[in-house]
């Protein structure tokens, strides 16, 4: 509970641009390592990358990438390249963790959606590392499995929580979509 509700926090400093999103995020990580180690395997790997991805996000937004007008993180779309790999990154990882979580059965109890959600994690902290407004759409993409599969196998307090976390992300997302537009530069001379 103590980790999800870290993971939230992360979530709403990340819509806020707020570098504190990643030290908090990896706070997550760890507590819910704790959780999940000794009888959740696959639980507690997929906590290792979730922390290392949260210290690479907070390198990238701390060495001062591009900050918006406000003094926080910029943000922006994606190029179509840059989401055509993202997209193919998570399909070939999707395949690849549950390849992995099928041959060995103790890592993951449902290995499609297990990898399927741990990818997509993976994809959306990497694009929110990079400023990446498409951030928002893989986690959306995360919550519509997260959710039902969690409330099926028993883990009403998790899926509550992805629900929440949808929530949000809906309004993460408009926020970040709003900056993004507002972000272009106007021409000189023209008015405001």
């Amino acid at each position: 509970m103590i980790g999800n509700t870290f993971g939230l926090a992360a979530l709403a400093l990340g819509w806020k641009r707020s570098v504190w999103t990643w030290p908090v995020q990896f706070a997550a990580g760890l507590i819910l390592f704790g959780a999940f180690a000794g009888h959740l395997t696959g639980s507690a790997g997929k906590q290792v990358v979730v922390m290392a991805v949260a210290v690479m996000g907070w390198i990238a937004w701390t060495r001062g990438k591009k900050e918006a007008q406000d003094g926080s993180i910029a943000v922006r779309f994606a190029t179509w390249k840059e989401r055509g790999l993202m997209v193919a990154a998570g399909a070939a990882g999707t395949v690849a963790v549950a390849l992995l979580f099928k041959a060995y059965p103790s890592l993951s109890w449902d290995p499609w959606p297990d990898a399927y959600i741990f990818v997509g994690t993976i994809v959306a902290m990497y694009a929110q590392a990079r400023g990446m407004v498409e951030f928002w759409f893989a986690w959306l993409l995360v919550d519509l499995v997260g959710v039902p599969l969690n409330f099926a196998n028993g883990y009403a307090f998790s899926g509550f929580v992805y629900v929440i976390y949808g929530a949000l992300v809906l309004w993460g997302m408009r926020d970040w979509w709003l900056r993004s537009r507002s972000a272009a530069p106007a021409l000189e001379g023209a008015p405001a």
